[in-house]
């Protein structure tokens, strides 16, 4: 199948783009790539090298001394394999949005990022409305073209809004994204403690001076999408494995998805941030053996 994997030119998340990529190509898929302007993606290097993400890591000198760096990067295999995307031919040869038809894919993922260059990624209305014919062109049993998102890829589907119906593609599903526990989390700990240099690396959307704490966060942006506040999915409290899903220090793998919490509805697939995205990916390979 030929699937599609749209990305902001510059600052996609090395960990759910390339872990995603790789296992979706791996499992026999042509997967292609899309940037705003046919340019080829660069990742978040700060995710890539960790430089940066120590609390020296404004001073030139000794920025490349990591220490935090490196426990808070993409881990290895993600690193690995997003350096082998890069070689790809398929990811160094980008369409652009404007030249995205419905047709010429048989599903779509979206990951995230959260560096404020990933804005026009989440903002681009021709990817907007791309999304919104991908699921608005059902098949027989009434159901779109499989799609994957990940943490902020999510906010792009919340903002696909239909000229059908008014309302976002989300609109009626179950869904998950990067929760606002999540989020706040990362973003305390770098803007007090590690990057405090600049303390909204990790707020793609800061608030405003009216808005309520959280307002802007991935998971309140997206609720306000969907039929109902219970249609976003959070780990349930009695669910097995309730402290490695929730605690953020652990990140699933190929054998493992004890850590992970991915959501299904229909021809839809889901999850928070990289540490579900192995489980995340093979959950979409199965759902393309399903079509």
């Amino acid at each position: 199948m030929k699937i599609l994997i749209p990305l902001p030119t510059y600052g996609f998340d090395p960990t759910e783009t390339s872990v995603s990529w790789k296992i979706i190509h791996d499992a026999g898929h042509d997967v292609f790539f899309a940037t705003e302007n046919g340019a080829i993606a660069s990742p978040d290097e700060i995710m890539v090298t960790g430089e940066g993400l120590d609390p020296w890591g404004f001073i030139p000198a000794i920025k490349k001394i990591k220490l935090f760096g490196m426990m808070l990067r993409a881990h290895a295999g993600a690193r690995a394999a997003c350096e082998e995307m890069q070689h790809n031919a398929q990811f160094r040869n980008p369409v652009c949005y404007s030249d995205l038809l419905v047709d010429d894919y048989d599903g779509v993922v979206l990951p995230g990022g959260h560096d404020k260059s990933i804005r026009p990624y989440l903002e681009s209305a021709v990817l907007q409305k791309f999304m919104v014919d991908f699921f608005e062109k059902k098949n027989p049993n009434d159901l779109h073209k499989p799609v994957g998102a990940v943490c902020h890829g999510v906010v792009l589907l919340a903002r696909s809004i239909s000229t059908q119906t008014g309302k976002s593609v989300l609109y009626g599903k179950k869904t998950t994204a990067l929760t606002w526990s999540q989020e706040k989390a990362a973003w305390n700990l770098t803007r007090y403690f590690l990057r405090f240099w600049d303390p909204l690396y990790y707020r793609t959307y800061p608030e405003l001076a009216n808005d309520p704490s959280g307002y802007r966060s991935v998971e309140q942006e997206v609720k306000r999408a969907l039929a109902s506040n219970d249609d976003f999915l959070s780990v349930p409290t009695d669910s097995a494995n309730h402290g490695l899903k929730t605690r953020n220090l652990a990140r699933d793998s190929l054998n493992d998805s004890k850590p992970a919490w991915v959501v299904r509805d229909g021809n839809y697939i889901s999850a928070r941030w990289p540490g579900d995205v192995h489980t995340f990916a093979k959950a979409y390979v199965e759902l393309l053996s399903e079509q």
